[in-house]
């Protein structure tokens, strides 16, 4: 027998699970309506648990490829189940309170900012909003203390960068408050080495900046073998260079730092790649979801089983969204517990896209709907 036969014979077998499967999902219908007038929760753990471990026990060696196919099949009979009994009020309610024509920069007087002007978040802060007063405040922390204070409305800090990754005190902070994304943008970065102006290349020993920047920079500082100092901030490296009137330490940072504290730049472009990008976020204590938004981002934790997190991320491809990012950061309960930070391309007009956030926000131990907005 050919591969062309095999195939015939495997279409065969297609043609007949097809309609079975359009059958089960018609009798879904029916229990969702059931559990509707009874008052039951779509999610079943237990008989689901059951119906696996029963496939896997009759199918003997291909039981856990078909249990997959199983569960594949129990999860998309939910999600039909759910668009059938809705829920998820409140955070339907919330969505749509939130939904504004306005753009984020006409809502702001005051935005805080990490660092000091000319670094590159005070960069990424004025054209997210130029008609706004900054603010600046040495830790990432205090940025979140003041929007939580209500000292700003919103409050701009990096989240990863293309070469160096994610900034995990970012995360760690927005898992901490629990704050919403209402905007991002992506910043192209050069890296220079910057000195005191009487300062010598063969004489630098040390460089500062902070640990994003060095991690970016890498290559060039182990090329010099020069020693890296971890600092708060890349303009506030070249602060402290320019008022420490040392030579024998320089600082990497944006030319425009260097220019503002009057610094020499030694060289320009020392980032390992050209095309070094950082994607600020803008953060807020009140949802806000503009009208031009194309990006959803959450904070979920999955059950410890087996393929608990394949089956909640094959709910968003049947939804048809793609994905763009998933990092995972510790619970901190000691437990080796973690929390799952996703993006993805959408909006939450689309009814579909609603529709998973609800069926989700019903079923997960841990789920928290950080935004809707737009990247520029």
């Amino acid at each position: 027998m050919d591969l062309l036969d095999l195939r015939k014979r495997i279409d065969e077998i297609d043609s007949k699970i097809i309609p079975l499967l359009i059958e089960r999902m018609g009798i879904s219908e029916e229990v969702a309506e059931y559990k509707v007038k009874n008052g039951m929760p779509v999610l079943n753990e237990k008989r689901e648990k059951e119906i696996l471990d029963n496939v896997r026990e009759k199918c003997g060696d291909q039981g856990d490829a078909i249990a997959t196919v199983f569960a594949a099949t129990m999860d998309a009979s939910r999600e039909l189940q759910h668009r059938i009994i809705g829920g998820g009020d409140e955070l339907r309610r919330s969505v749509n309170s939130a939904l504004t024509n306005e753009k984020i920069s006409m809502c702001a007087p005051v935005v805080a900012c990490a660092g000091v002007s000319a670094g590159n978040t005070d960069q990424a802060a004025k054209i997210l909003f130029p008609d706004s007063q900054i603010k600046y405040y040495s830790q990432f922390e205090d940025v979140f203390e003041a929007v939580n204070k209500g000292e700003a409305p919103f409050g701009v800090i990096p989240i990863e960068n293309s070469t160096a990754g994610s900034v995990h005190e970012a995360y760690d902070l927005m898992m901490r408050y629990k704050f919403y994304v209402v905007g991002a943008y992506s910043l192209d970065i050069n890296h220079c080495l910057c000195a005191d102006s009487d300062a010598k290349y063969e004489e630098i020993e040390k460089i500062y900046s902070h640990p994003q920047a060095l991690a970016q920079c890498s290559k060039f500082i182990k090329d010099f073998n020069f020693t890296g100092v971890n600092y708060s901030n890349t303009a506030a490296a070249a602060k402290y260079i320019s008022e420490s009137g040392r030579r024998d330490i320089a600082a990497i940072c944006p030319k425009e730092a260097a220019r503002q504290y009057g610094l020499k730049i030694l060289k320009t472009d020392i980032q390992n790649v050209s095309n070094n990008k950082t994607r600020f976020i803008v953060i807020s204590k009140r949802l806000i979801i503009e009208k031009n938004a194309d990006k959803i981002s959450l904070i979920f934790s999955v059950a410890h089983t087996t393929g608990s997190l394949y089956r909640v991320l094959g709910r968003f491809s049947m939804a048809g969204l793609n994905l763009t990012k998933l990092e995972s950061r510790p619970i901190g309960n000691g437990a080796f517990d973690y929390y799952f930070y996703t993006d993805f391309l959408g909006n939450l007009k689309d009814e579909k896209t609603m529709d998973l956030l609800c069926a989700l926000s019903s079923e997960l131990p841990d789920f928290k709907f950080l935004g809707n907005y737009h990247e520029y």
